[in-house]
């Protein structure tokens, strides 16, 4: 793996290139990872992922917890790897213990000897030796280390352990590491801002090609989650890509991009998706959104509309009007809506590939102001659009 910094904002916001073995091309960060079970797509069949924009949607992201249930890593191994087995040549893997849908951290089972998660098979305590056993098998492009993740309210000294374990493991992973995948050193420390640093700055002087900023999206609010960023990007060096889980909505994005962070998971999709959610909101820097939402249109606000609404019933329009992805191409509203109250499997089938081709075009849009200059602009101006939104509709309410 090999990653450069091409352009930088006024702040700390950068846009980059990331150089995979198995990717055709070069990927443009920030970027976004797909979430996959399994090393496909949850809902997208291999076959239409080529209708997702190139080579942006190349990079995949698994927890290697996903195959608990399943082939063996023996097995695996003598597949070839996880590029082998779901026959995806040219796409990157990464992977990460946990992967904010399925496999979420459970400290509260977490000992010294390593780390629990909660997943489809029940809570699993994972051992270093297991996960390296795991990672060897599978041969990612680039894979997180083991993290002992922490929540928002634990108290400062669960996090300092927290860190130390994280510390103690990385050790031991880096000493197992394969040859061929690119190590991304874990960073924790909870809601702790001297035990976020000194994690980062633990974590900055050991062999790794990259970092994973763990933690997040656990229960820390809005508004101090920036200083947790800054005291973590702050204390790294500023030449090897970062990489996070767990924030997912737009705002989130954009403040994890002012940071300088470079890599982002994509669970936020699978939750829309799920939900019956289509995103909306204007790509264009430029444009202003007109989209007018009715007020029976439960869970829609700004950036998204909910499809399994009545109000769409009759609807003949695509979910976006200038949307060049499959499923506005070829559906509407009243087809898909049709499809979430029959509760049809291709319901979520295109609502992800809407899903993921919308959000892979507002990345696109925060590496266009990063390049441009003006992504501070963007990211106030974006923010100050959701807000005015919001206040109208508790006005109309």
């Amino acid at each position: 793996m090999k990653f450069a910094v091409k352009a930088l904002s006024s702040g700390k916001a950068r846009a980059g290139v990331v150089h995979l073995g198995s990717c055709p091309s070069p990927i443009e960060t920030p970027c976004l990872l797909l979430s996959t079970r399994k090393g496909l797509p949850i809902f997208i069949s291999p076959d239409l992922l080529s209708s997702l924009p190139s080579p942006d949607s190349h990079l995949l992201q698994f927890s290697p917890l996903h195959f608990s249930e399943g082939p063996s890593p023996k097995t695996i191994s003598s597949i070839g790897g996880l590029h082998q087995m779901v026959g995806l040549h040219e796409y990157g893997f990464a992977a990460v213990a946990r992967d904010s849908i399925q496999c979420l951290p459970e400290c509260g089972s977490t000992n010294k000897t390593g780390a629990s998660f909660e997943t489809p098979c029940g809570r699993l305590l994972i051992k270093p030796v297991e996960y390296m056993e795991m990672i060897t098998s599978m041969k990612p492009n680039l894979w997180a280390t083991l993290a002992d993740e922490v929540p928002a309210w634990a108290n400062n000294k669960r996090n300092k352990t927290s860190v130390d374990r994280t510390v103690k493991w990385l050790d031991e992973c880096i000493a197992r590491s394969p040859a061929g995948g690119a190590v991304f050193g874990s960073i924790v420390g909870g809601s702790n801002i001297e035990e976020r640093k000194r994690c980062a700055q633990e974590v900055a002087v050991r062999n790794v090609s990259g970092y994973w900023i763990g933690g997040f999206g656990l229960g820390e609010s809005m508004e101090e989650r920036p200083s947790l960023l800054n005291v973590v990007t702050d204390n790294l060096p500023k030449d090897w890509p970062r990489m996070i889980c767990g924030l997912g909505l737009p705002e989130e994005v954009l403040q994890g991009v002012a940071a300088g962070v470079d890599l982002f998971d994509s669970a936020y999709i699978y939750h829309l998706t799920i939900g019956g959610f289509a995103l909306t909101f204007p790509l264009d820097r430029t444009e202003k959104n007109d989209y007018n939402y009715q007020l029976s249109d439960q869970g829609s606000d700004w950036t998204k509309i909910n499809l399994r609404a009545t109000v769409y019933r009759k609807d003949a329009t695509p979910i976006v009007e200038d949307c060049c992805c499959y499923t506005c191409q070829n559906h509407t509203k009243a087809y898909v809506n049709h499809l979430l109250n029959v509760h049809e499997m291709l319901a979520q089938i295109l609502l992800e590939i809407h899903n993921t081709h919308h959000y892979l075009g507002f990345f696109q849009s925060i590496r266009e102001a990063i390049k441009e200059g003006c992504f501070e602009q963007f990211q106030k101006k974006f923010i100050q659009s959701r807000r005015e939104h919001l206040a109208t509709d508790a006005v109309s309410v």
